[in-house]
Parts: structure tokens; C-alpha cells; sequence
């Protein structure tokens, strides 16, 4: 195991308790090296948003153990005392939708997240510009969210949640609204940066197009995952 990957064992989510406890889920094993991009498929109600949200500590897992690196970060319990700084710092997200600040040009956009987490401006702007030109959007580096493209947006998304360098991230339909073109697009980007900065990526997704994309895919049914060799044609 990589020193900055993810490995999740026996990880649980109990709602409510007694006769009207409903669990979410049952038993999760993963494992997603440095630099590896895994999907994460199944139905609906299957338990894919409340796993995403216990890897991304937002909500707390009810036994199980979670691993970023070398270090338990839950193991039948938190053992991270702030998990603000967590989500900040080791933890990038890309959802479905791009979320960017309307009224923040595509550089602060991508610079927040370090100068929240302390950086000076300069150098967070710095990181921002030197990810903006990794994904080809550099030239929109002054543009608000507003005059880029679905794609473009996508792209700037991207980069705000690799900005902060975290070990892990975890997307959530990150291809939903796109067409198949801008669809590959975003995937290869994402299996880039992971080889690039040794990053361990999770993909949520129903995307038929990207499925097979996968070298190694995790279905998640009623709660229980169970893993399984995924084509990565896309990539060979």
C-alpha cells in the first residue's frame, strides 16, 4: 500500500435503531492506490451517496475502519480530532454540478481552498494558475464562471479539488451533465492527474459511457461491495 492511498475495511452506517434501524451499509471493503482511479457503481439506494459521505466525513460511519496513507483516520470512531481541516486538507471533492463562486474569477475560484487552509495569496494563486494550465483552461484564468462552458467549468472544478494536493478524491458524477466527448474528456483528465500528483480517485457514477474506463470497479449492492476487474480500454 501506497503512502498516500485509501483503504476502507468492514466500514457500517446504522440509521436509526431499534426496530426501525436501517442499515445503509452493511459491510464496504475497499482499497484505491496512489495514483489509481477506481469506479464505484450500483442502483439506486444502494448506499453510493452515504458511502461517499462517510469517506468525506460528513457524516459519521457506525463501525469499520478508514485508512488515508499510514494513518486511521476512523476506526469505530474518528480518530482525527478536526474534520474541517480534514475534509480541507487531505480530502478533494468534484461533484456532478461545478459549484464555483459566481462572483469570483476561475483563479480565486481554484485558490480559495488553499487560502483557507493558510496559504498566502500569492502562492495559493501560483498553485491555482499552475493547475488551471495542467487542464488546458489557463487562458480563462480571468474569466468568470459564468462566460465558461459546461466543460470548462468542469475542468475548473477539477482543479479546485486537487488544489490542496489531497491524497484522496472523491467524485461524484462528475460526467452526468456532459456529452461523451466532454465526458472521456473529463475522465482522462482525471486518470492524468492521478498518475501526476499520486493521487488516490474514487468515481461515483451511473455514466454508462465511462464504465469501462475502469481498470477496477467496486458495485455496491444493498449496502455490501464486491470488486471486480473493469475493462480500462479507454486507456491501454
Amino acid at each position: 500500500m501506497g503512502t498516500r492511498g485509501i483503504r476502507i475495511e468492514g466500514l457500517r452506517k446504522r440509521y436509526g435503531s431499534g426496530d426501525t434501524a436501517v442499515d445503509a451499509l452493511r459491510r464496504v471493503d475497499m482499497h484505491v492506490e496512489p495514483g489509481e482511479v477506481v469506479g464505484l457503481i450500483g442502483p439506486s439506494g444502494s448506499g453510493k451517496s452515504t458511502l461517499l459521505k462517510c469517506l468525506g466525513a460528513v457524516i459519521d460511519p457506525t463501525a469499520g475502519r478508514m485508512t488515508l496513507g499510514d494513518e486511521a483516520t476512523y476506526d469505530d470512531g474518528w480518530k482525527v480530532r478536526d474534520l474541517r481541516a480534514l475534509r480541507r486538507d487531505r480530502i478533494g471533492f468534484v461533484f456532478q454540478a461545478p459549484y464555483l463562486i459566481p462572483f469570483l474569477d476561475v483563479t480565486d475560484n481554484v485558490a480559495l481552498p488553499p487560502m483557507l487552509a493558510g496559504a498566502p495569496n500569492a502562492e495559493a494563486r501560483a498553485r491555482a494558475l499552475e493547475l488551471l494550465a495542467a487542464l488546458d483552461v489557463r487562458h480563462r484564468a480571468r474569466a468568470m464562471p459564468s462566460q465558461l462552458s459546461g466543460g470548462e467549468q468542469q475542468r475548473v472544478a477539477i482543479a479546485r479539488g486537487l488544489v490542496n494536493r489531497p491524497p484522496v478524491i472523491l467524485a461524484d458524477e462528475p460526467t452526468a451533465p456532459l456529452d461523451s466527448e466532454r465526458a472521456m474528456a473529463v475522465v482522462r483528465i482525471l486518470n492524468d492527474m492521478a498518475r501526476r500528483f499520486e493521487t488516490a480517485i474514487i468515481v461515483v457514477t451511473h455514466d454508462e459511457k465511462i464504465i469501462p474506463t475502469f481498470r477496477r470497479i467496486y458495485h455496491i449492492r444493498d449496502g455490501v461491495t464486491h470488486e471486480e476487474a473493469g475493462e480500462g480500454r479507454a486507456f491501454e
